[in-house]
């Protein structure tokens, strides 16, 4: 793996990727792209980037030994990588921050983004606040509902929310909309857009903006263990945070990389957000070329996750990527399993976890007991669980 290059020049990562939009949008994607490569050579943009992250993100986020919950367990150490500490409350931040600062390099002042679980969103109207520009940010209808806390965060930073009413009307059928509303104001208008997908140069563009939560990790982990974890796990729906650990990890082959899909009522069921997990074909959706649930048809099939920001069909085309040539292992957490995960940090640890991220933290519940001692597993913690109270509220029959 130390000769790992990608993308290609045309946007591929093995054969998932590339750019598969409308012809309006061509010209859109050609100038984001040459913009965003004239940024990657420049010293002065990524110093603005660094110091916002350290100043305004709070970074470096820490690395914490949960002990208590390890050694309830019993067997392998759990890490956490505390995502959850940043300003707003997840990865999200680092991603917008460096899409915000190459749209006020192209001179747009109007911001659009999509969002599932409302942290992209809250992100996207955090740093429009922040460099003073207008945001409109697509949520699905039932997103709107399941996500109430974050969507009344967006409108106190100044956002205007808007209600997608078709389809699953749910992270899938926001990213429709935004894209088609990014069609009609391609002149004014920069697309954030929130995970490691879309069409190139996006995917790429995402990971570069993540890859801080992997080299922190790999220089945190150093100091506080004198070397890498055997194992370094994350949540992964479209996968901005889990390609934002991994990838500094990849010439590392001494540790095993492992991606949790979302496994809803389980994947023998049509309730579930696990295409790589699934067998799912290859297909292609909003603007890129990866493994896709579908049906016979062509078909998008509808998606279940108890946590909103995994409720996709699609996965990032890196991923599909790094599963084609082994080095991620894929696997599933089902809604269960996320739950007894998310209980079980906040009773041992007192930290409320993002429900995406209790599906990393679900894979190493089940396979701490099974590990030595002496073993160190990474759990990214991606996001912090304010935003699921009333979800698992609910869940529970419990009203508040």
């Amino acid at each position: 793996m130390q000769n790992y290059q990608a993308p290609n020049e045309q946007g591929f990562f093995g054969e998932h990727g590339g750019v598969y939009v409308a012809e309006t949008l061509i010209p859109a994607l050609q100038e984001l792209a040459q913009a965003y490569a004239a940024a990657k050579q420049d010293p002065q943009f990524w110093a603005d980037f660094e110091r916002d992250l350290k100043h305004y993100v709070g970074r470096p986020s820490p690395v914490y030994h949960a002990e208590r919950l390890s050694k309830h367990l019993g067997g392998a150490q759990i890490w956490l990588k505390r995502e959850d500490l940043n300003h707003t409350g997840a990865h999200k931040i680092n991603n917008t921050i460096g899409q915000a600062l190459l749209a006020r390099r192209m001179g747009k002042k109007r911001v659009i983004a999509e969002t599932g679980a409302g942290q992209h969103g809250v992100a996207s109207a955090t740093v429009a606040a922040r460099f003073g520009m207008e945001c409109h940010v697509y949520m699905g209808a039932d997103d709107i509902i399941r996500q109430a806390p974050n969507v009344f965060r967006m409108k106190l930073l100044g956002a205007n929310v808007v209600s997608v009413e078709s389809g699953s009307r749910t992270l899938k059928d926001a990213m429709n909309e935004a894209m088609r509303e990014w069609v009609a104001r391609v002149d004014d208008t920069f697309y954030i857009i929130g995970t490691a997908a879309g069409p190139a140069p996006y995917p790429e563009m995402v990971r570069d903006f993540q890859c801080v939560i992997g080299r922190e990790a790999q220089a945190q982990m150093q100091e506080a263990i004198g070397r890498q974890p055997d194992v370094a796990v994350a949540c992964v729906g479209g996968g901005s945070n889990a390609i934002g650990l991994f990838h500094p990890y990849i010439a590392e082959t001494q540790t095993r990389l492992v991606g949790v899909e979302a496994g809803g009522l389980g994947i023998h069921t049509a309730s579930h957000a696990a295409p790589i997990s699934s067998h799912a074909p290859i297909g292609v959706l909003h603007g890129f070329r990866s493994y896709l649930m579908q049906d016979d048809n062509g078909q998008i099939l509808g998606t279940h996750s108890v946590s909103a920001g995994l409720d996709y069909p699609g996965i990032g085309p890196e991923h599909s990527h790094l599963h084609d040539i082994k080095r991620v292992e894929y696997t599933v957490a089902n809604d269960e399993a996320a739950l007894q995960a998310f209980d079980l940090l906040c009773l041992y640890e007192g930290i409320i976890p993002a429900l995406e991220s209790s599906h990393a933290l679900a894979w190493a519940v089940e396979n701490a007991p099974k590990m030595g001692k002496d073993q160190v597993i990474l759990v990214n913690l991606s996001g912090r669980g304010d935003k699921d109270i009333n979800t698992v509220a609910k869940l529970k029959g419990i009203e508040i």
